[in-house]
């Protein structure tokens, strides 16, 4: 226990003199976009200090990996529990960040009593829309002026830029979307609301999405922003692809935030760039290649990516206003279970033991230079 203690305060001074010699990722960036983390409990509650630290010092904006997400906050029906949201909420409160709640409408991690009646048969659309704005009229409305902006309606698209299939599509129709932005906008006028997706970076599904971004748009439906996640490899997407969804988006006049950002450092287990979370891929020690470590010629790769990509943010500065890492550090990154379980992944800036990579170095050195 006491090697445990004395490992977590090293490596919090470790942290903060880091960031005494060096600039932050929130400072060098503050003249173009905010640059956040997702967080886990462990985080936001103060029992992993190391990377408490990191966050505070280096981010402007959070967002939740999963406390808001329906099964957790209204698991069933008229119970709600808001023990971990309000944790969360309350640490970017004190932390001055601007706070992202995530997410409203998803076709995963939702209860299957949200879909059916007593009897397990599919409710109607009345019935499902009357579920979907009691939640969001609950869950908006309790972070009302404390949330600054929702991830409404995630994933409803599939690769080839048509509607997912989802429950909610199939009960309630296409207009599902239209309708969770609007309850949201009910709920809190004065937030900012916002489409997430994956894969955007590819032609047919930003096609779709351009195409659904319009139509709201048209019909005076309350979207502030779209969000291309990010979940990227070390050779996908081009950084043209890169540039796609925020010269589109930009035209249609929204705003464009890059929201779960990290990078594959592992061989692809699937030859489709998905980011399903559905998706389970057999484990296969070549798919596992460096359990030890990464080796030098790696991290370095992995550097100037991250750089690439923070570069070609930085040149739409204005249209591009928020990056949002999908994890503070390797060791709580999703990428280590998905798809494959129980791999060695490395995605992130800081690594297992919270240590800065020549990855976080590299972005830092991209940043615009301010004039002297």
């Amino acid at each position: 226990m006491r090697n445990a203690l004395w490992f977590a305060v090293v490596s919090v001074l470790a942290v903060l003199a880091h960031a005494q010699n060096q600039s932050t990722l929130k400072d060098a960036y503050k003249d173009c976009f905010m640059v956040g983390a997702a967080l886990n409990p462990a985080q936001f509650t103060g029992q992993d200090q190391a990377e408490d630290a990191i966050i505070k010092t280096q981010f402007n904006t959070i967002s939740p990996e999963n406390v808001l997400k329906w099964e957790v906050v209204h698991p069933r029906p008229g119970a709600y529990d808001f023990s971990a949201a309000d944790k969360y909420v309350e640490f970017g409160q004190q932390n001055h960040m601007f706070i992202i709640g995530h997410t409203l409408v998803w076709h995963s991690q939702v209860p299957k009593w949200v879909f059916e009646d007593d009897k397990g048969n599919p409710v109607s659309r009345d019935v499902l829309l009357d579920r979907m704005r009691e939640h969001i009229s609950k869950v908006v409305g309790r972070y009302k002026g404390r949330i600054s902006g929702w991830d409404v309606v995630n994933e409803a698209l599939n690769e080839d830029g048509t509607m997912r299939q989802s429950p909610w599509m199939k009960i309630i129709g296409e207009d599902y979307i239209e309708k969770a932005f609007r309850f949201a906008h009910d709920a809190d006028p004065d937030v900012q609301l916002y489409y997430n997706d994956y894969s955007l970076e590819n032609d047919a599904k930003r096609k779709g999405a351009l195409e659904l971004i319009s139509k709201l748009k048209a019909k005076g439906v309350p979207i502030t922003g779209v969000g291309t996640q990010g979940h990227f490899h070390m050779d996908w997407p081009s950084i043209e692809e890169v540039e796609g969804p925020i010269v589109d988006f930009s035209k249609l006049g929204v705003k464009v935030m890059v929201t779960e950002l990290d990078i594959d450092v592992l061989p692809q287990a699937t030859q489709s760039q998905t980011a399903d979370v559905s998706l389970k891929v057999a484990a296969d020690p070549k798919l596992n290649p460096y359990p030890n470590g990464l080796p030098e010629a790696v991290q370095q790769a992995l550097a100037k990516r991250y750089a690439d990509l923070f570069g070609t943010y930085a040149k739409h500065c204005g249209a591009v206003t928020r990056v949002t890492l999908w994890g503070v550090t390797d060791k709580d990154s999703w990428k280590n279970n998905w798809p494959v379980r129980d791999r060695t992944n490395y995605p992130l800036l800081f690594d297992r033991n919270a240590k800065p990579k020549p990855a976080f170095d590299a972005v830092i050195q991209r940043a615009p230079k301010r004039p002297s």
